[in-house]
This record gives C-alpha cells, sequence and structure tokens, in this order.
C-alpha cells in the first residue's frame, strides 16, 4: 500500500510538471519578447580575476576602496601582452590614441594598462623621462586649468593636499625632458570610468591599482615615449551619455556650442 502510493504521487508530479512545463512558455511570453532578448540585456560580470586585482587596498595611506570595473571592457586592465614595436625593456610606451600604456619587457612582451587622456595628454608628443616619483602626491593646477575653471580649481592654487579626492590619485611619475618639467604626468585617478576616453584635465591617468604596479616596477630616468598618432588596434570606446551631459560634450555630430575644461 504504501509503496503504490507513492508511485501515483510520483507519477502526479511528474504528470503535473509536464503540464506546467508546457503553459509555463505562453504564459512567460507576454512578460517577455524572447529568451534571447533577456539575456541579451544582462551585462557578464568582470572576470574574478579582474575583480581581484582592482579590489580594496587596506594598506595604503590612504585605505583604498574596490574600483567599480564594471562597464569597461577587458583590453583596458593590466595585462602582459606581446609588444609590436621595436623599444627596448624598460622604456614606457605611451599611445595615446588607443588609451594604453606599454610598460617594455624583454622577449617581445609588455605590461600593459589602460589609459584616460587628459587635454595634456594630447599635447605632447615625444620622449622624456622619469625624473621624480611620488606616493600620494600634492595636486597644483597649471595657471591656464585655473583661468578655464577657477570655480572649481582657483582653491588649489597653492596645492591640493594628498588623500583620495586628489586628481592625482595614489601615485605620480614626473616626466621630464633632459632637466625641463614638460608638465607631463602619468598617474592615478578619482574617475576610473574615464579610462579609456580623452574627455578630462590632466595628462595620462591609470587605475590607481595600476599606477601603484606600474610605480613599482619603474625607476628614476625611465626612458619615455609618447606617440600620439599610431593606427587604431579597436573601435575607440565612446562617451557614456551622462558622461556627455556632465561635460557639455555634444553628441557626434552635433556642434558644440561653447567650451568645456576637459
Amino acid at each position: 500500500m504504501g509503496n503504490e502510493f507513492m508511485c501515483v504521487s510520483r507519477r502526479r508530479f511528474l504528470l503535473q510538471a509536464a503540464s506546467v512545463a508546457a503553459v509555463a512558455p505562453a504564459v512567460l511570453s507576454g512578460c517577455m519578447s524572447s529568451p534571447t532578448s533577456v539575456m541579451e540585456s544582462v551585462k557578464p560580470a568582470p572576470d574574478p580575476y579582474y575583480l581581484a586585482m582592482y579590489g580594496p587596498m587596506p594598506n595604503e595611506r590612504f585605505p583604498m576602496p574596490a574600483t567599480d570595473i564594471s562597464d569597461l571592457e577587458e583590453r583596458f586592465f593590466r595585462q602582459q601582452v606581446r609588444y609590436h614595436r621595436n623599444e627596448r625593456p624598460g622604456t614606457i610606451v605611451v599611445d595615446t590614441q588607443n588609451r594604453f600604456l606599454y610598460l617594455v619587457q624583454p622577449n617581445g612582451m609588455a605590461m600593459r594598462y589602460g589609459i584616460g587622456v587628459g587635454r595634456a595628454g594630447l599635447e605632447f608628443e615625444g620622449t622624456a623621462r622619469v625624473a621624480r616619483k611620488a606616493q600620494w602626491p600634492t595636486w597644483t593646477p597649471t595657471a591656464s586649468m585655473i583661468e578655464r575653471e577657477p570655480e572649481r580649481n582657483a582653491q588649489w592654487a597653492g596645492g591640493m593636499p594628498p588623500g583620495l579626492d586628489n586628481p592625482l590619485g595614489a601615485r605620480a611619475l614626473y616626466l621630464f625632458d633632459g632637466g625641463r618639467d614638460t608638465l607631463y604626468r602619468i598617474h592615478g585617478t578619482t574617475e576610473p570610468w574615464s579610462i579609456g576616453l580623452a574627455v578630462s584635465s590632466g595628462c595620462v591617468r591609470l587605475f590607481n591599482q595600476d599606477i601603484i604596479d606600474l610605480y613599482g616596477r619603474v625607476a628614476i630616468d625611465t626612458p619615455v615615449l609618447v606617440l600620439q598618432n599610431e593606427p587604431l588596434q579597436y573601435p575607440q570606446r565612446q562617451t557614456p551619455d551622462w558622461v556627455r551631459r556632465q561635460l557639455q560634450i555634444p553628441q557626434p555630430g552635433q556642434q558644440q556650442v561653447g567650451t568645456t575644461g576637459v
């Protein structure tokens, strides 16, 4: 009796389950266009390897939270790649067009970092050297930056103290041409969304975790080569709409009415 009840109950359960499965697509079709459209709307989470790479750094002078990398493509994350040029190992190469910085390594390899490029970063081309390195540097806006955005920058004419809100981020490399300061900096950023874009003030910015990594790999007098017109390797990252609105950048094809401090 007990076994017969168990068998009948199981049979009834399977029949009911099959009935529900048959009806479910018709019911659900009123809520969604198709399973494919739902899947396409869900963006894959970043690889756990990169989540760990850009995780919190509590032992820094100013403990750093994790960096949000959810909206960026993997090509902008720190990784070792084959290097296509002939600079000697130990050279820093900045490819402003493709938004990459390379630290050339032996055997045709390089450590590649995603970068954001500011106005100053697009105005320098050629060779320089790392003449100074700073951990948690002070930021001092240039005269032109103060003139362009006095309400934002004039208060820091004497220098902005280091910290999580400092535009230079956790580290900075200061580039000189011989004994002359080029005013060109490779530094961290408080705006990780700007990696892969050319919408910011400043020079060349990296994720804070990446500038910390690069800082530890290079020495004073490291040679630097800045390239402005390399062929595009990938489609350029498009500026998000909310960034365009905030910085008053016109949509492609629109005429820009005013100027911005980007």
